[in-house]
């Protein structure tokens, strides 16, 4: 790190802080500061929702897994399609509903306790999940980058995750949405502009795109997109069931994604912000794993030495280490500044919508129910002492994290969502979809559904092969090491069944409580509206975001071959 990469990223810290006080300077509701006075335009929410998705981890989870397993975790990236999802079929229903949070709309759809079972539910994922993986990502590249600055590599890892937590937190707390929708597209930019920076550089090094594809087709099997059903991690039925469960949570039902939506000026504006976000959403396979592919040919033709860790005696690359070791190693003073100013801005975007979203959970869902009446002030406080406490346990977790996840850090990320993930898929699209679906079912569900999750995760940390693991009994070790994508698809099968079984073995909800929240009553009532909200634009975009999934389906389907 040079003084001209220091200037860099001083001038980003600066840029940011400037637009977050400019935009943060009046918040006088939590509805301006949870959902920017519901008056955000389509161009900001697509880039807060492209922002809010792409972390750290996804720059430097992604880079590993490209280096270590090619296109295998693709999928989970192109999820793209989803968000056609999210604005053609979910938007409606939330914003027509006029909710704050997700878990108002399960209240609404069902009874005050499934809200309060998503809340936490929420909460804990947010601790497993996005809190702990993405200050891990940026911890580990001040770990890499500057291992002495600090006295030694350790110090610097723990430096990196404070230091990163404490400046989002700052102005996160001060700005509220406003804030984070407003540099959602300056961050944006600098995301895409310095991750294709890192792959032209990459190629350039390498030789260009055709000596990739010819390195990669020796290594076919192991960076392939389908795998075998005899692959022990990545069979390609597994992925085909699981990443669409993880791909409906996380872009359709997490509060973390959607509330960029719910802070738009109509519905229109929502579904076409959504929509946005789809077509940014688009990239990342090929600027996040394409420059790990080319760091694994880079290191295989003697170009540059990636870390590596010994793994059952055999020494192997060590995935998270490969994003920040191509910054190190690849690119001049300056434009290594901008890069670190990349991956900032992807860490604090993204720790900075889970902050609010953390704040709104427990403001909204659990706190103002138990104390009704409060004061607008009282409840910004205790929003962002909620928000703290996240973070903190978040921490806490990164210690069990490192150990749990074996892999990967983005393969560690979907394992852990693909135990959360299917109950509330389940939930959700039961209930849009069939009305006879009742509060029990729901209650049910999501109750079982994650405490099955959660079991399927304690044993997966702490039984079945590999070091350290406990080996018997053998029953435990065999669940531990059951395949996490198949178990994720089992797990939405058996939450499925109970939140059918539960609702037939109790009454029928009434009409009156389903009216509006279900996908025929809904349209119904304002088809008209909806159906003029999906004008010509909404419908270009989502035409767009189909041909450009299909076409890198085909495209990495075949490119080894």
């Amino acid at each position: 790190m040079t003084q001209l990469d220091w200037i860099v990223i001083v001038f980003y810290f600066c840029l940011i802080g400037w637009v977050a006080w400019y935009y943060g300077r009046h918040q006088k509701d939590t509805t301006d500061y949870f959902l920017a006075g519901r008056n955000a335009g389509w161009v900001v929410i697509g880039a807060s929702i492209f922002t809010s998705n792409i972390g750290s981890e996804h720059i430097v989870g992604l880079a590993g897994q490209g280096a270590t397993t090619g296109m295998g975790m693709a999928h989970w990236e192109l999820h793209a399609w989803v968000l056609i999802m999210l604005a053609g079929l979910f938007v409606p229903f939330y914003y027509k509903s006029g909710v704050e949070t997700i878990p108002q709309f399960l209240e609404k759809r069902f009874n005050a306790r499934a809200r309060w079972i998503l809340s936490c539910v929420s909460l804990v994922a947010y601790v497993f999940t996005k809190v702990s993986v993405t200050v891990y990502a940026g911890a580990v590249v001040f770990k890499a980058l500057l291992p002495e600055a600090f006295g030694s590599p350790e110090n610097a890892f723990w430096v990196g995750a404070f230091t990163t937590v404490i400046l989002t937190g700052i102005y996160t707390v001060f700005g509220g949405m406003r804030a984070i929708m407003n540099t959602a597209t300056p961050q944006a930019v600098i995301i895409l502009l310095g991750s294709f920076i890192v792959t032209a550089v990459g190629l350039g090094r390498l030789g260009g795109w055709g000596e990739l594809v010819t390195m990669a087709r020796v290594n076919r099997e192991a960076f392939a997109l389908w795998r075998p059903l005899s692959d022990p991690t990545f069979p390609w039925l597994a992925v085909v069931i699981a990443s669409p469960i993880v791909g409906i949570w996380y872009w359709c039902t997490d509060q973390y994604i959607v509330q960029r939506a719910l802070s738009a000026r109509d519905l229109a504006t929502a579904r076409r912000g959504a929509l946005f976000g789809g077509v940014l959403k688009v990239w990342p396979v090929l600027i996040f794993v394409i420059p790990g592919l080319i760091g694994w040919a880079l290191h295989q033709k003697g170009l540059l030495l990636l870390p590596t860790t010994l793994v059952d005696g055999v020494a192997v690359i060590n995935p998270d280490l490969v994003f920040a070791t191509l910054v190190r190693e690849l690119l001049p003073s300056g434009l290594r500044g901008l890069i670190i100013a990349c991956l900032l801005a992807a860490l604090m975007s993204s720790l900075a919508s889970l902050f609010n979203s953390s704040a709104s959970l427990f403001t909204v869902d659990v706190y103002e129910k138990l104390r009704p009446g409060r004061s607008e002030r009282h409840l910004l406080r205790v929003g962002r002492i909620a928000t703290a406490t996240v973070v903190v346990l978040g921490i806490l977790w990164i210690p069990v994290m490192q150990k749990v996840q074996g892999g990967g850090l983005y393969q560690y990320l979907q394992n852990v969502q693909g135990y959360i993930a299917p109950p509330i898929t389940a939930v959700f699209l039961l209930g849009l979809f069939w009305t006879r679906v009742n509060a029990s079912g729901a209650v049910w569900g999501l109750t079982a559904g994650f405490v099955l999750g959660m079991i399927k995760l304690t044993l997966q940390t702490f039984f079945g092969a590999g070091e350290g693991r406990i080996h018997s009994p053998a029953l435990l070790a065999a669940i531990g090491d059951f395949n996490p994508y198949y178990a994720t698809g089992v797990l939405a099968l058996m939450s499925a069944a109970i939140v059918v079984g539960a609702s037939l073995m109790t009454p029928e909800p009434p009409e009156a409580q389903v009216r509006g929240l279900t996908y025929g009553s809904i349209h119904r009532e304002a088809g008209d509206e909806i159906k003029k909200s999906w004008d010509t634009g909404n419908k270009i975009m989502a035409g767009a975001i189909l041909a450009l999934v299909l076409g890198l389906y085909v495209y990495f389907s075949f490119w080894l071959h």
